[in-house]
């Protein structure tokens, strides 16, 4: 049964989209970008800055559904430059300091709203 996850810690979908979906025990989070859900704007700063409010929305979401990190199978990291791949992957590993998840990056023409990163997010119980 498909159950549709929202929380207002993480920012609300900007298009025809859930925050996540949980199906059979494993949850799908769509792309977050590094949107602060209080104050509904891009935050402020370079990668460093939106991969860590990225993160945040990612865990809060993980968090609403009963999940944590140590149960994220997969991610999908873009990056609107590679130049920045070092910086983002600072930060993610940080969230992943044993087992990380399976994951690719890539770098993309341009993200929504000019970010510089989206991740999405798979995590099985």
């Amino acid at each position: 049964m498909k159950k549709i996850i929202n929380t207002k810690n993480a920012p609300a979908a900007i298009g025809p989209y859930s925050q996540a979906v949980e199906v059979n025990g494993t949850l799908y989070i769509s792309g977050q970008v590094p949107i602060d859900p209080t104050t509904v704007k891009v935050v402020d700063g370079g990668i460093v800055e939106q991969t860590k409010q990225v993160m945040k929305n990612i865990e809060a979401i993980l968090i609403e559904a009963g999940y944590t990190f140590s149960e994220v199978v997969k991610s999908t990291c873009l990056l609107s430059d590679m130049s920045n791949f070092a910086s983002m992957n600072e930060i993610y590993g940080s969230y992943y300091s044993e087992n990380p998840p399976a994951r690719a990056a890539f770098a993309v023409k341009e993200l929504p709203l000019g970010v510089l990163v989206e991740i999405e997010t798979i995590a099985v119980k």
